[in-house]
């Protein structure tokens, strides 16, 4: 017998039992995009291998060893997309969104890195996001972190903090990392093995170290708040101010830099400590100068994303989660014989029509009265009707209430679709 295929790893099925989640915070998600005023944007899969090269950086982690990458037959170089702000970006540009414009748009779905799978972290990922161009000031900013916190309260997350710092203008930052890298070369013997090969690639990442050997030289590091541009300290200001205005509590990390090369002036990234060492579940900022490193006219961009299995865990770590899902099935239909089958169908499909949100499941397969019952109490509904030869010879249906005593009641077809509103609608 031939052997039985497996998931790749770290790319993992969502079951049945799960998808209700899913669609809860799916949903959830969809309706405070619209609350906000923002507009979906599907973008493709498979992008060519430069937009993440230009936009994340070539000396990144995930250019550098995550991304998965092949030459199709046309020997060009394709990329399973790794995020999706460059993809979003590279669609704005090719459509004409952008150019003295002001658009705010969201998207949802897998993404791809070939990283270390663990909890809440896989090699596909979905990734929720949101990314608000030609909007220079802190409010576009304030609105987006607004938004991410109403989805926290929305979805009775608590234990989450938001951290934000300011990276400064691109000049600016240019100006700091030569600080940075003058002052640890000062210190190589103190540094790890990868924060040494980040000190002529990407500096700034060794502030982000999570190696507790290195947080003493780390800590006496210049500070990037200390090497703002002026321009950008009044940003910073403005953007405390408004955030403090909507009663949003925040802590300033000035070791925050994010891991993509592309963004400046604000970031933020909301942490918990309910996940172990994969404490973000948010993270975002400024990328004024993205649209133009791309090919566009210059364009301001402000946004974020967001892990999706994340979120999921942290949902699912509530007592009372499971009672905010609907259930799966209002309504299980047993017939009882070859004519109760027919009738039955006739019935299902009436009680569709005339109810369409009502979620009814017909018994398929035979199978005694008991067996059936058992099959409709497993499938969570609330009432069992109950379709037998006398039922159906004098066009009535017996409803049976699964999860509260109340005696059974038998009532003609014609008065069942009123009943059924009474109790679901």
């Amino acid at each position: 017998m031939s052997k039985s295929f497996q998931s790749v790893k770290g790319m993992n099925d969502v079951l049945p039992d799960e998808s209700p989640t899913w669609h809860y915070l799916e949903t959830s998600l969809r309706k405070i995009t619209a609350s906000y005023g923002y507009s979906e944007i599907r973008m493709p899969i498979v992008e060519n291998t430069q937009l993440f090269c230009r936009s994340i950086g070539e000396v990144t982690d995930i250019v550098e060893k995550e991304m998965y990458t092949f030459v199709d037959k046309g020997e060009d170089s394709l990329t399973l997309r790794p995020e999706g702000t460059a993809s979003c970006v590279r669609a704005g540009i090719q459509h004409g969104l952008l150019y003295n414009q002001q658009q705010r748009l969201w998207y949802m779905g897998p993404m791809f890195r070939r990283e270390r799978p663990q909890k809440g972290r896989y090699r596909q990922f979905y990734q929720f996001g949101i990314e608000a161009f030609g909007l220079k000031g802190p409010d576009i900013d304030v609105e987006v972190i607004a938004l991410s916190a109403r989805l926290w309260q929305m979805l009775g997350l608590s234990k989450v903090e938001l951290q934000i710092n300011s990276l400064g203008s691109n000049q600016a930052r240019e100006a700091y990392k030569a600080k940075l890298v003058e002052y640890f070369e000062q210190h190589l013997d103190e540094l790890d093995t990868d924060s040494q090969k980040r000190l002529k690639s990407n500096p700034l990442r060794i502030l982000d170290t999570k190696n507790p050997a290195m947080k003493s030289v780390v800590d006496q590091a210049p500070k990037l708040m200390g090497h703002l541009d002026e321009e950008s300290k009044l940003h910073f200001d403005n953007l405390c101010e408004k955030l403090d205005a909507l009663g949003i509590a925040y802590v300033v990390n000035p070791k925050l830099v994010r891991g993509l090369d592309y963004y400046n002036r604000t970031v933020f990234e909301w942490v918990t400590t309910e996940l172990g060492a994969q404490g973000t579940i948010c993270a975002g900022g400024r990328y004024d100068g993205l649209v133009e490193q791309l090919g566009g006219k210059a364009t301001e961009g402000c946004g974020f994303a967001m892990g999706l299995e994340r979120i999921i865990l942290l949902l699912e770590q509530q007592s009372d989660f499971k009672d905010k899902l609907s259930a799966k099935t209002d309504v299980y239909l047993c017939t009882l014989g070859d004519e109760a089958e027919i009738a039955g169908m006739k019935l299902a499909e009436k009680l569709r029509d005339e109810l369409p949100n009502l979620k009814l499941q017909l018994h398929c397969g035979g199978g005694n009265f008991k067996k059936q019952l058992k099959k409709a109490d497993k499938s969570g509904a609330a009432v069992a009707l109950i379709l037998g030869g006398d039922e159906v010879e004098q066009k009535q249906v017996t409803i049976k209430y699964l999860r509260n005593k109340i005696d059974q009641v038998t009532l003609t077809q014609a008065d069942l679709a009123l009943e059924l509103n009474k109790i679901f609608i």
